[in-house]
Formats: C-alpha cells, sequence, structure tokens
C-alpha cells in the first residue's frame, strides 16, 4: 500500500481515529494500536515477500532491544564495545546478504528481493545503538512497543527519514503523542496535499518525460538530452521531497514531529552546501557514525580527502549494488575534495557562477544514478554535448497529461498547435521555480495558517491528484 492509493486513503482515516480515540483514553493502548497499523500497512499489498521481509526486521528489531537493554545495564566499556560491535554487524551483514550478495558474487548468488526499507531501517537501527553506547540517548528503559515504533512507524518505514532516536522516543511520552490540536490537523493535511501534488502531479510528470528518452537514447538531440537530465533532477527531488512531506503531515496528525529532510538543495553554492540541504538525515548519519569515526579532518589534508571520498563511496552503494550508484557516490565525493583544494579561490567567483557550476555537477552526476549502465549514462551525455540542435521530437511527451492536453485541444482548439511549448514550459518552469524558491513544507507546518484561496487551491491540485492515481509509479527511494 503507498501513500498515493485510493487505498490508503481509506487506511489512514480509520486508522487516525482509532488510535486517536485509544489513545485519548490510554497512552499505551493507543500506542500498541499504532503500531498493529505499522505492521498491518508494511504487510498489505506492498510487495511479494512482505511477511518474510517483515519478519526479518522484526529479527533486527530484536536483536536492537536486546543490545541496547545491555548497552544501558552494562559498565564494563570491553563488553558495551563488543555488545556495540556485535548489534551492528548482525545490521550491516542482514543488509550485506539481501542487497549485495548478486553484487559481489558476479551474479552467481543472488537471493532475489529484498525486505521493503532495508537500507534505511539498518542505518537507523545502526544509530540507535551508536546513541545508546555514547549515552547520547540515555532512556530509563526501552520499551519493546516504543522501539516497535521507532523501527516501523508507518509514515517513515519505506523511505524515511532516518530518525535520531533522542528526537523520536521522547515524543511518545510527550502529552502532544496521539493528542493533536486543530493547528496539527491542518497543518498534517497541508503537508500531506502538498507531498501528493508534488509526487502525482510534478515527479512523475518528469518521470515520463525521463522515461521516454531513457527508453530512446539514440534518437535524441542536444536540447532533449538536456530536458531528460533536468528532468531526472527535478523528478528525483520532487519524489524524495513530497514523500517526506506526507510522512511529515501524517506524523504531525498522529502528534509526532518528524525532522526537515529537504532543504531547497538545488539553491545550493557548492556540493558541499547541497548534501547539507539534501536528504540532511542521511547525511548526519554519515558524517555520525562514518566519517568521524574515521577521523574526520582531524588527521591531514591527505586523510580528510580520502574519508570524504570513502564515505560518499559508501553512500552510493547504499543507494544501490550497482557500478553506476558506486560511479555517482565517486563522482560526489571527488567534486568535494576538488572544492577543498580549490579553497578560497572558488568562494571568489561570484554567487551565480558558483550556483551554476553546483547545479551542473549534480545534473551531471544523477545521470549515473538514473542509467541501467555505465555506457548508456555516457551516451546519454554524448547526446547533450553532440546531439545537434534539433528540436525535441513529440514522442519524448508522449503520455504525458494526455487527458488533459486532449481537453484542452477540444475547448481551445486555437491552442493545439502550442500545446507541446506550453506543456514543457510550464512544467520545466514551474519545476525549477517551485525547487529553486527558498521556503520548506515541513518548517511552514510549524507557523501554518489556513489561507482560504490557497487552501482551495492545494484543494483542487490534490483532488486533480487523486484523480491521476491510476497508473502512478512507486517511490523512487522506496526501492533503495
Amino acid at each position: 500500500m503507498s501513500f498515493q492509493s485510493l487505498s490508503f486513503l481509506a487506511f489512514f482515516p480509520i486508522v487516525l481515529a482509532a488510535c486517536l480515540t485509544a489513545g485519548r483514553k490510554s497512552r499505551r493502548a493507543g500506542l500498541v494500536l499504532l503500531n498493529l497499523a505499522s505492521l498491518t500497512f508494511y504487510v498489505w499489498g506492498f510487495r511479494a515477500h512482505a511477511s518474510a521481509g517483515l519478519a526479518v526486521l522484526l529479527a533486527g528489531a530484536a536483536v536492537s532491544l536486546l543490545a541496547g537493554r545491555l548497552l544501558l545495564s552494562e559498565r564494563s566499556e570491553r563488553v558495551r564495545r563488543r555488545v556495540l560491535t556485535a548489534g551492528v554487524c548482525w545490521h550491516a551483514a542482514v543488509l550485506l546478504i539481501f542487497k549485495y550478495t548478486g553484487f559481489f558474487s558476479g551474479g552467481a548468488l543472488s537471493i532475489g528481493w529484498a525486505p521493503l526499507g532495508l537500507s534505511f531501517f539498518t542505518f537507523q537501527q545502526i544509530w540507535f545503538l551508536k546513541r545508546l553506547y555514547t549515552r547520547e540517548f540515555c532512556p530509563d528503559r526501552l520499551d519493546p512497543w516504543e522501539l516497535c515504533a521507532y523501527a516501523f512507524f508507518f509514515p517513515t518505514v519505506a523511505s524515511g527519514p532516518i530518525l535520531k532516536p533522542e528526537s523520536f522516543f521522547p515524543q511518545l511520552s510527550d502529552g502532544r503523542f496521539l493528542h493533536p490540536d486543530w493547528q496539527d490537523i491542518a497543518a498534517g493535511l497541508y503537508a500531506i496535499m502538498a507531498g501528493t501534488v508534488k509526487k502525482v502531479l510534478v515527479a512523475d510528470s518528469f518521470g515520463t518525460v525521463v522515461n521516454n528518452g531513457w527508453a530512446r537514447l539514440a534518437d535524441l538531440s542536444a536540447p532533449a538530452a538536456w530536458l531528460v537530465i533536468l528532468g531526472y533532477t527535478l523528478q528525483l527531488y520532487f519524489d524524495f521531497s513530497g514523500y517526506c512531506d506526507i510522512a511529515a503531515g501524517l506524523a504531525r496528525m498522529l502528534g509526532l514531529r518528524l525532522p526537515v529532510n529537504f532543504d531547497s538543495p538545488y539553491r545550493s553554492l557548492s556540493i558541499g552546501e547541497f548534501w547539507k540541504r539534501w536528504h540532511i538525515t542521511l547525511t548526519d548519519f554519515l558524517r555520525e557514525c562514518l566519517y568521524f569515526p574515521l577521523g574526520g579532518s582531524r588527521r591531514g589534508s591527505v586523510r580528510t580527502y580520502c574519508n570524504i571520498f570513502i564515505i560518499f563511496l559508501i553512500s552510493g552503494f547504499w543507494h544501490g549494488a550497482g557500478w553506476t550508484f558506486l560511479l555517482w557516490g565517486g563522482l560526489h565525493g571527488l567534486f568535494q575534495v576538488i572544492e577543498r583544494v580549490w579553497g578560497k579561490g572558488r568562494d571568489r567567483l561570484p554567487g551565480i557562477v558558483r550556483w551554476a557550476i553546483t547545479f551542473a555537477l549534480v545534473n551531471a552526476a544523477w545521470v549515473f544514478f538514473r542509467a541501467p549502465g555505465i555506457g548508456e549514462a555516457f551516451r546519454l551525455l554524448g547526446a547533450a554535448v553532440a546531439g545537434g540542435l534539433a528540436k525535441p521530437e513529440k514522442w519524448l511527451l508522449s503520455g504525458l497529461f494526455t487527458s488533459e492536453v486532449s481537453a484542452v485541444k477540444m475547448l481551445l482548439p486555437v491552442l493545439a498547435p502550442w500545446c507541446n511549448i506550453l506543456l514543457l514550459g510550464g512544467l520545466y518552469g514551474a519545476g525549477l521555480l517551485a525547487a529553486l524558491l527558498p521556503g520548506n513544507t515541513i518548517r511552514r507546518m510549524d507557523s501554518f495558517r489556513p489561507a482560504f484561496w490557497r487552501g482551495a487551491a492545494l484543494a483542487v491540485l490534490f483532488v486533480w491528484s487523486v484523480l491521476s492515481f491510476t497508473g502512478i509509479t512507486s517511490f523512487i527511494y522506496s526501492n533503495f
């Protein structure tokens, strides 16, 4: 069951009403009911092997509970270190077995499936154990029901964001948990509608252009190739940002706050800044759990550059078991090293130049993230440079707002010759404007005040999105 489905539109109101009703009588009853709803959400209608995947993750949660209790109770530092090592090794081994057996065996061995959300689950559980070990998170006791909520909370279980334990567990004892006020309900609805519009009307529309382009690489002119490259840059942002908005809205209506995961990343003036704005919780995890333990920037420039490169190779590999993901991660590591070596000379460039360089590099790297193979990635980049200046063919827009375009042509035939130009200009113009504007849906929730005309416009777009649910693809990050 995905967020952008009619079944979820029926599922969530029932869960919300049941959990809030139970929570007003007993916090524990509401928490138990929320966990049952989360487990149901995981199994019901997601993928083949969902039940088996849930069993794997439940075993991982049990390991975290046992290791966490030992980390809290044990006084011997040597024993605590061994417990942490054993817990981290368990989670890392499960991730490697299910996602990377085929890669490391050259395809000779393969599990053939992986539990939904395994990559996010693994990093979140490792963060949980690490914070217990360092006593940055030090509760009086670990409640199995609370740990279950942390591991399987249905808004975040498939694609994050990755939650710090000290930002989540205290909320379960807070008076707002399962006791949202009307401002929370209104802000939550706003974020859910905004995220749905981002996904259905924006991200998947760009996805149509992108998929058409990748299907006919040999026929792309340079302008068409750039439309495909830029289209995927915007598709990925609105897809994942839309997911995080919906997740934050669902959580807010249940009385919980999720962290900001995006902060206008395409406004960044450097690759380093980009990673402080893009998938913020992943960046925080990698910095704290990998970069700092490797030595960070404390052991000289060469070691710092090596650490940066290693971190981004791991980030790429976490996203997928393939050479394209490794190359994508390696490129981002290389870009950051070059920025550090360039230093103050780069900082003296005009802001618009630094932005243009950063945005171009991010676009180029995303080609490898999307490509089925390294050869295909270079063919698309080659077409963008040497593909000729012919205008994009009509097939590039095949399937894009088909019903809406037909209606416009019928009602306003005078616009028929201009439909493709208007469609491309409207989609890419609106996409760039929305991606580059400052502001953040999740931050706006904290000071949200309903406004009639904006609310009415968003409601119309949301209804349009719901009517377009048929054929909508799954969120991109649910595949990682």
